[in-house]
């Protein structure tokens, strides 16, 4: 009874908001289906961590050290990125190149947050671990916050993942604010292009690694890893592991990395003005990539021929596959005979090319 009465008694109102919180995230994970693999461990590891002497937060910190810190390399976030390159095709890139364009202008909301949160008195490293929640890429922000030692990992992380959950909420209006309905109304060829030989699919992972290996080491870890997975898809002699890599092992170090991150969901260290702070930027990061991405179609419209439905520009963030099905699914409503999947699945996965790269710049300028 006194153990009980202990237990109440170190109970907190921060700690309720936190429950609450959680709440909020399971609820998101069930009810609307948003990333549940993530989101649901995540909420109910933030309800576990703020219980009054919980005893499941020594575990959890172990995880969290093992699995997530830097003294470890980052294991989880890495490992991760293999499942990733396994569910990768990157043919509807490799068909039509250019898409890489798009990739790389929706990261402009990194870099535009990372100035924004040096003008709120972030420092520099804080600065750019919150401007990398604009990579809507996980891992990516896990590893880049870790090497850099930010104070905020904890809020950076819960943006990051919340908001990738949040993109089918968060895009649509943004691309209907950027295009017109002509625009929407634009249909682009679906023909596939030219095919891509095995060989070249092979290659492709190689190479990319080596590239940016030269031009960003801090990188290499990320895109390795990546690309690794990729590899293992596309040889053609690992189908076992492949389908291994993109199921059992993804969904697991998904599941388990959702419960660590809650190590730093502890309600002294998550409910501050910073943390609302952050996860305010993570939303412009958000905003702008999408702006950047739908505003260089449109620009290069004014000098093409062949004329590009802005709306793919949106889904060069890195959240694979849901941004292209965002896409997608807008390009459907406008228009039932409007298929831009091909399209956006290309710009999305250059996207995560472009997020990953991104990160190693960032640590390069930063470190």
């Amino acid at each position: 009874m006194d153990a009980l009465l202990q237990n109440i008694y170190a109970l907190d109102l921060k700690m309720v908001a936190m429950w609450i919180i959680g709440g909020v995230l399971i609820y998101l994970a069930i009810k609307k289906d948003m990333e549940p693999t993530l989101l649901l461990p995540m909420g109910f590891g933030a309800i576990l961590i703020n219980l009054p002497n919980s005893g499941a937060q020594e575990v959890i910190d172990v995880l969290f050290r093992i699995g997530i810190t830097h003294e470890f390399g980052e294991l989880m976030p890495l490992i991760l990125f293999i499942g990733i390159g396994a569910m990768i095709d990157f043919t509807p890139l490799l068909t039509n190149p250019k898409l890489m364009l798009f990739g790389a202008a929706a990261q402009f909301g990194i870099f535009f947050t990372m100035c924004m949160a040096s003008l709120f008195g972030f420092e520099m490293n804080d600065a750019a671990s919150v401007g990398i929640i604009g990579a809507a890429d996980g891992p990516t922000a896990i590893v880049v916050s870790q090497m850099l030692n930010s104070k905020y990992v904890g809020a950076i992380m819960v943006a990051a993942y919340s908001y990738m959950a949040l993109v089918p909420i968060i895009q649509p209006p943004i691309i209907k604010l950027c295009t017109t309905k002509k625009e929407r109304l634009i249909r682009m060829d679906n023909d596939g292009g030219k095919p891509v030989s095995k060989t070249t699919k092979i290659l492709f992972p190689i190479v990319v690694t080596v590239i940016i290996g030269l031009v960003a080491p801090d990188a290499v870890a990320l895109v390795g890893f990546l690309m690794f997975g990729n590899l293992i898809r596309e040889c053609g002699v690992l189908n076992s592991l492949s389908e291994t890599a993109q199921k059992v092992l993804a969904n697991l170090i998904t599941i388990f990395l959702g419960i660590t991150i809650a190590a730093r969901m502890r309600a002294d260290e998550f409910l501050t003005v910073e943390t609302l702070l952050i996860i305010g930027l993570g939303l412009v990061a958000f905003v702008f990539d999408t702006f950047a991405g739908v505003m260089l179609a449109k620009v290069m419209n004014i000098f093409s021929k062949k004329k590009i439905n802005p709306m793919i520009g949106a889904a060069g963030i890195s959240a694979f596959p849901m941004s292209a099905r965002v896409v997608h699914k807008m390009g459907l409503q406008e228009d039932p005979q409007n298929f831009l999947l091909m399209h956006s699945i290309g710009v999305n996965v250059s996207g995560q090319i472009a997020s990953v790269i991104a990160g190693g710049l960032i640590l390069s300028l930063v470190k």
